[in-house]
This record gives structure tokens, sequence and C-alpha cells, in this order.
């Protein structure tokens, strides 16, 4: 059975000391429900307080990108190898970093294999727009990028990673897909596309998250369906009492 995982991408908010500040408040909320594998996505400003902050608790660090690089003249950038001891988990190819700065299915799929190497967890979101949804081709889209994110990765790596599907015309804008339309992209796309190609077994092995507006009041809606294993939360995330609910509830959904 998948274990459920829920990652807060707090994206450019809290300085450090508000970054531990909420952590702390949120240890007491959320490790009673061991049964959820929890995330809190932190700036990387913040990533070497959080982690001290979390060290010997059973909550996880993520980033909220890298470069493929180890090392090199990429001014600004951050490798995966900078990360290790104070990240387990890199969300990669966030609908957010595509249309802001540019980041394509190549640059997704070599982040991955990068992240991969260094014995982190990927996070790799994939998702279409509101023009592609309106035109109706959003399993072809999503599944196209799934196959992108994939491309020479092997069965066995791919069991480590982590999918998150995200409608981009949900995120921030407080619609929802609906569970069963969201269980259905989820289910018979993102797994639908992995089952093609690494078979069957790898793909009900695959963890695939639901992120777009989830929040305390729908998760545990999204939870009860059988192919979302867990949400990569925005907004919510960055409430200690929202982001707690939101892991309570999937625990006693599961």
């Amino acid at each position: 059975m998948r274990k459920p995982i829920l990652a807060g991408n707090w994206k450019m908010n809290k300085t450090p000391a508000e970054a531990v500040e909420f952590v702390r408040a949120l240890i007491p909320l959320v490790t009673p429900y061991p049964q959820v594998e929890t995330v809190v996505c932190a700036p990387f400003v913040a990533l070497p307080a959080v982690a001290a902050a979390l060290k010997d608790v059973p909550i996880g660090v993520g980033a909220q990108n890298c470069h493929w690089a180890d090392n090199g003249a990429y001014t600004g950038e951050v490798s995966p190898a900078m990360l290790k001891g104070l990240a387990g988990y890199v969300i990669i190819g966030h609908s957010e970093r595509r249309q802001y700065f540019a980041e394509t299915d190549e640059g997704v799929n070599k982040k991955i294999k990068a992240t991969l190497a260094h014995g982190l967890v990927p996070i790799v979101c994939v998702g279409e727009d509101l023009t592609q949804n309106e035109a109706g081709i959003t399993e072809p889209w999503v599944s196209g990028q799934v196959r992108a994110a994939f491309a020479g990765i092997s069965a066995d790596q791919a069991r480590g990673v982590v999918v998150a599907y995200e409608p981009i015309w949900a995120i921030g804008t407080g619609k929802t897909a609906t569970s069963e339309v969201a269980n259905r992209i989820c289910g018979a796309v993102v797994r639908g596309a992995l089952a093609e190609i690494y078979g069957e077994e790898v793909a009900q092995a695959i963890r695939i998250q639901y992120g777009g507006s989830a929040n305390e009041k729908n998760i545990g809606e999204l939870m009860a369906m059988p192919d979302i294993d867990g949400a990569l939360i925005g907004g919510a995330s960055l409430k200690t009492d929202a982001f707690a609910a939101m892991v309570r509830i999937t625990a006693e959904t599961n």
C-alpha cells in the first residue's frame, strides 16, 4: 500500500526565523500521525535552520528547486550536492518554475536524474493550464509531460519518484478539480503513462499527489480517491493549524 505524502510548498515565504517558529509549532501537531509522510519545502535560505529544528523529528525537509549540475558557473543556482544534509526532497518542474523561469521538459528530466543520483526524492510536477484544459487536451499534455520527465530513468529509480498532478488553473485561485476528475487524471493519465513505460507493478508503486488549492476542507474527499496518494500544498501549508488538520484528516481517511 502506498504511504500518503503531504508536502507543503512555502514558495517565497517565511524568513529563517519564521520558518523555525513554524516547524516548532508543527511538530507536536503532526508527529502523532506517522502513517502520513509529512514534508515542508522551505526557501533555500531557511533550509539550514529548518533542517536543524527538525533533526531527529519524523518530518521531512524539501527544497523547492535545484540545478542539475553538481557545481559550476551557474550564478544564483543551488545544486543537489549542496542540498544533501539539508533536504531529502526537491520539488522539480513546478508550474511557476515553468511559467516564470522558462523551465523545460528537458531541464526537468535532467534535474530528476541529478536529484536521484544524490539520493534525494524528486517531487515532479505535471499539469495543464486553463487554455489547455478548455481545449480538451489535458490527457495528452499531461501524459506527454510524464513521459518526458521519466525519459532514461530506470524502473528501480522511478519507484522513488513522487509525481504531483497540479491543474495550473487551480493553483492559488481557490478553484479545485473535483475529486473524481483529479483521481481520473492521477490514475488513468499519470499512472497510465507510467504503466506504459514501466509496467503496472511499478506504476502502482509510484505515489501521485494532487496539487491545486488543496486545503483542510477538501483534503478528505481527495484522499478518499484510490489513485491520489497525497497533496502538494501551497497556501494552506503556510498556516500551522490548516496544514496539521490536513495531515490528521489524511491519516483518518487512510
